[in-house]
This record gives structure tokens, sequence and C-alpha cells, in this order.
């Protein structure tokens, strides 16, 4: 239980795990622009961290410019009734 917590635990996973379930695959680069106030270092982190934890997975595509994207794995999908319980919560209570 503590692992499961810990892998959405923190100021940005829940953003970034919104952001692709929102739309997916997602570059780094539209990440970046969805949320404006994350660094670039955190913003990397997070994504590893995610990935290091079986939720997202990172895609690398053999192309120049490198091609890298970002998408749900199982696990992640398997989270979005607890994310849109939460998303609703937060909307009741104004949150």
């Amino acid at each position: 239980m503590e692992r499961a917590v810990a892998a959405v635990e923190g100021r940005w996973k829940l953003l970034i795990l919104h952001h692709l379930l929102v739309r997916e695959p997602r570059r780094f680069s539209e990440l970046e622009r969805a949320i404006p106030r994350v660094t670039q270092k955190m913003l990397i982190q997070q994504l590893r961290a995610l990935e290091a934890d079986g939720i997202v997975q990172r895609i690398v595509y053999p192309e120049v410019p490198p091609h890298v994207e970002y998408r749900l794995t199982e696990a992640g999908t398997a989270l979005v009734p607890a994310l849109n319980a939460l998303h609703d919560w937060a909307v009741d209570t104004e949150l």
C-alpha cells in the first residue's frame, strides 16, 4: 500500500497523469507546455519515477532528431477510476 501511494505522491505526478489521461501519447515538450510551472529537471525526474513504478511507458523512436513519447501502462490505466474519484471530490468540495 505504501509503495502505491508513493508512486503517485508529489506535486507534479497527478498533473502528469491527468495530461496523459486526457490525450496520449504525449511528447516531453507537450507535457512541458501543458504544465508550465514545472521545471524541465523536475518533469524529467517525475517521468522517470513514474516509469520506474510501471505507471508510464517511455517510447523512443529511432529517428533523427530523437522522438520520445510517454503513455500510460496497463497499471497507469488502472488508476483512472481512482483519479476520476479524486477529481470529482475536488470539484464537489470546490478545491
